[in-house]
């Protein structure tokens, strides 16, 4: 996969990328919890202004990405965020903390343009038999940050402070930029039959969304993954205090854990990409994800919420890998963009939903019952992909069946 030029080139900058996105949150989350002494007003703000973006651009900036050209897009949308960091930098130095908020909001809703457009040129220039293993690289990258970014962003901040944590942030953006650049000039995409003005555009996005049996069955199941994971999200320092009686420290380990799990499921993954059709590795992901969610919530023994922890870290990148191969199959590549723009912000906003709950939810019954509804929810999800399943298992026979009689009568 690395001798594709693209995929060498989009992931490196994805690297800088998401490494200057953790050094960034993390110096802006500790900063201001800081400055305002812990005010949970103003730390919650921080959340709001790093994923309220993915609601407001995610289909918007998927509906530009699908009008302009990918490259292009993606060198000044990591452009402008290295600008925008380092104009939030001059604003703070002048004591206006309050700007780091605005600058974490411009920056996360940039990346709402950048991340479709990486999409649409693995859509164009990664063969097929490879697409899933890729889709598990990029997934794995994640999981890497997910277990190191916290630390490093903490490291730099307490080492050098939230200026050079800026400085830092604003280059790998830079650097991201530039090594976009490097990739061939764009090509012009043939036009759908619905091009024509942005609404117009947006508006057929969301009919090919809604005339796509396979992506429709998707976003369902996104929506029961994104609900079950906002259930549980929010509650993780309640299974280390009420069920294994830790103190609140203890979900670092656990965090890491599942965290390292996930690092080994993606390499797992990309071994295999090429022999496991993706509905099945979703499949897979999903019922072994539930059944680890059920269990973690009702165990109160640290090494067995351990070993669940890591079976489901395992399987998540099965879970990410498989929708994300699924979405970009069966996208065409004029809708990639607006495709990904509108099935991300489903999944968040479930999510979201899930959060705001879930504490309800464990007031009014129990811890236990919360992470059961939530591996109800996983299965659930699950079950929906039985008809895309067995709709490509009939396609193949159908398929096989009319090649036989072409063969027999040339001979």
């Amino acid at each position: 996969m690395f001798s594709n030029r693209y995929v060498r080139t989009i992931i490196l900058s994805r690297v800088l990328l998401h490494l200057g996105i953790w050094i960034r949150n993390f110096a802006v989350l500790l900063f201001v919890s800081e400055w305002t002494n812990n005010d949970p007003v103003y730390v919650s703000l921080i959340s709001v202004a790093e994923f309220v973006p993915i609601f407001l651009f995610g289909l918007i900036g998927g509906t530009f990405a699908d009008r302009w050209l990918p490259k292009r897009t993606m060198v000044w949308s990591d452009l402008l965020s290295a600008l925008s960091v380092g104009a939030v930098l001059l604003v703070l130095m002048n004591g206006v903390w309050m700007a780091l908020l605005i600058g974490t909001f411009i920056s996360a809703s940039l990346s709402q343009f950048s991340q479709p457009s990486a999409m649409k040129l693995y859509k164009r220039h990664v063969p097929v038999e490879q697409l899933q293993g890729v889709m598990a690289m990029s997934q794995t990258l994640v999981a890497v940050f997910t277990v190191l970014g916290p630390v490093i962003g903490t490291f730099i901040f307490l080492q050098f402070g939230i200026n050079a944590s800026l400085i830092l942030t604003a280059v790998l953006f830079l650097g991201s930029s530039l090594i976009v650049t490097t990739l061939p000039r764009d090509t012009e995409e043939p036009k759908t039959g619905d091009s024509g003005g942005f609404i117009k555009e947006l508006k057929a996005g969301l009919r090919y969304i809604g005339s796509n049996q396979s992506l429709r069955t998707l976003c369902l199941t996104f929506s029961a993954v994104g609900l079950a994971s906002g259930l549980t999200q929010p509650l993780q320092i309640f299974l280390v205090i009420e069920n294994l009686g830790q103190d609140k420290q203890f979900l670092q380990w656990l965090v890491m854990t599942n965290g390292a799990a996930m690092l080994v499921g993606g390499a797992i993954i990309i071994g295999i990409a090429k022999k496991v059709k993706p509905q099945l590795l979703l499949m897979i992901g999903l019922l072994f994800s539930a059944i680890c969610t059920m269990g973690i919530g009702a165990s109160t023994t640290i090494w067995l919420t351990i070993v669940l922890l890591v079976i489901s870290g395992f399987f998540f990148p099965f879970i990410q890998g498989g929708i994300q191969t699924l979405l970009v199959r069966n996208t065409e590549g004029a809708f990639i963009g607006r495709v990904t723009g509108a099935i991300m912000p489903v999944f968040m906003g479930m999510m979201v939903i899930g959060m705001f709950i879930s504490g309800y939810l464990k007031d009014t019954f129990s811890l236990v019952a919360v992470y059961v509804v939530s591996g109800v929810l996983i299965m659930l999800g699950a079950s929906l992909l039985l008809p895309l399943i067995v709709e490509k298992r009939t396609k193949m026979r159908t398929a096989q069946h009319y090649d036989g009689p072409e063969v027999n009568s040339n001979d």
